[in-house]
């Protein structure tokens, strides 16, 4: 099935003040009607030309990128909305931007974005389907992973992510700010330093999950309201056998490769620890 006919979402992305401002379209006449905005206002968005998406460097071949992602995401969660895609389509720009500036992301691996970045952080949802009021800690969230991608899945969840580096936590809220999540908060801090309690902490490959463990206990409350028991959920790559070993009775783990056909995935797993 053509990209067009099921997403309803980007083909201009522009700037206005701090605020990501997007066309739609359904339509496969969508490109050309994006065009147009570099010479006239867009219908639909009402983008002036100096702020039409060609000021900051889209073509048809990043359009196309972004285009791919978008659908690549909706192959494994069909459900979203259009403003879910319009948030998920607009990290590509907004990532390429701060990391020109500052580098969250490896410059050679930026164009794998959302396999890499974007699709790995959501393998935390083959674990769970958090429930609307779940509360949850992003450690080490770097410039906003898994936490964003996640906050845009699950917008009735709150997300706190925290980071011992200032200047990540400094992208990760302003792509928080720009795509206009509401349930995010970013704080530049120290995982010991974070005294709040919260229903799940996630990571993507911080430390080791023994050392890990040992820091957030003291963040899970023990009040459970979602099918999978509090605790911790981080995305860890190869072989995890011997770092579990002390918690092997009680930790389990998913493989990615059995969620996600993308050959990334073939070592990648979803670790959980009750506690």
């Amino acid at each position: 099935m053509p990209p067009w006919q099921r997403i309803s979402c980007l083909f201009v992305i522009g700037r206005k003040d701090t605020q990501t401002v997007l066309c739609l379209s359904d339509t496969e006449g969508g490109y050309e009607m994006a065009t147009r905005c570099w010479q006239e206002r867009c219908a639909l968005c009402m983008t002036s030309p100096r702020l039409c998406s060609h000021s900051y460097g889209y073509n048809r071949a990043s359009i196309q990128r972004i285009m791919n992602g978008i659908e690549q995401i909706l192959g494994y969660f069909p459900d979203l909305t259009v403003e879910q895609q319009q948030q998920f389509a607009a990290l590509d720009g907004l990532y390429r931007e701060w990391n020109a500036r500052i580098n969250v992301i490896s410059r050679k691996d930026i164009d794998n974005l959302y396999t890499h970045h974007v699709l790995h952080s959501l393998g935390i949802a083959a674990a769970v389907k958090f429930v609307p009021g779940t509360r949850l800690l992003d450690i080490g969230t770097g410039g906003g992973f898994p936490g964003i991608p996640l906050a845009i899945l699950f917008p009735q969840c709150h997300f706190k992510l925290i980071d011992s580096i200032g200047k990540k936590t400094r992208v990760a809220q302003a792509v928080a700010q720009a795509i206009g999540l509401q349930n995010v908060e970013v704080e530049h801090r120290n995982a010991l330093e974070e005294k709040g309690k919260y229903d799940f902490v996630v990571s993507r490959a911080v430390m080791n999950a023994t050392d890990l463990v040992k820091l957030i206990r003291k963040n899970v409350h023990h009040e459970h309201r979602n099918e999978l028991p509090n605790g911790l959920l981080c995305l860890k790559g190869g072989d995890v056998q011997d770092e579990l070993a002390s918690m092997a009775k009680v930790a389990r783990v998913w493989k990615l490769s059995k969620v996600f056909s993308e050959a990334f995935f073939e070592t990648k797993k979803v670790v959980y620890v009750p506690l």
